[in-house]
């Protein structure tokens, strides 16, 4: 019962970045981003939400196998709470991008999400290889997120 509760209290805390992130992309979504000039790459927005659905569930799962090797000990309990830092700079992307409206304090905030997200990988590898195997999928999308981000701030000078 106590693995089970730690599982969801991980899932909990992870997707709870991405339900409040999106309280600010819902509030432009259909307004001031729907009128900015995107790249020909650009996915259709309905992708969005399943993708993110699932890199939230996958870093949940990283975050509580990490977990379960102990928060006694100082490098997971530190692993531990960059990974609750880390999704609040999650979520600011969000705020800056949609709610600020702001593409390039956007990209100036995913480049240091980026480099948050690969300390995390480096971390969670030294505690459990699958929670940093975990996490690659999340960089991945992140860094298409970057350029995609960029392209967007360029497009819209």
């Amino acid at each position: 019962m106590k693995k089970f509760l730690q599982l969801a209290t991980a899932l909990i805390i992870s997707h709870s970045a991405g339900i409040i992130g999106s309280m600010f992309n819902i509030l432009s979504l259909s307004t001031w981003y729907e009128n900015l000039a995107k790249p020909v790459f650009n996915p259709p927005n309905w992708i969005f939400a399943p993708v993110w659905l699932l890199l939230y569930t996958l870093m949940g799962v990283a975050l509580y196998f990490v977990w379960q090797k102990g928060l006694d000990k100082r490098n997971i309990r530190f692993a531990f709470m960059f990974f609750i830092t880390h999704l609040f700079l999650n979520v600011f992307w969000s705020v800056a991008f949609f709610g600020l409206q702001n593409p390039f304090l956007a990209l100036c905030v995913i480049a240091i999400l980026w480099f948050m997200i690969l300390a995390l990988i480096l971390m969670f590898f030294k505690i459990d290889k699958r929670a940093s195997y975990l996490l690659i999928p999340y960089l991945l999308w992140v860094s298409f997120a970057a350029v995609l981000n960029y392209s967007i701030w360029q497009l819209n000078i």
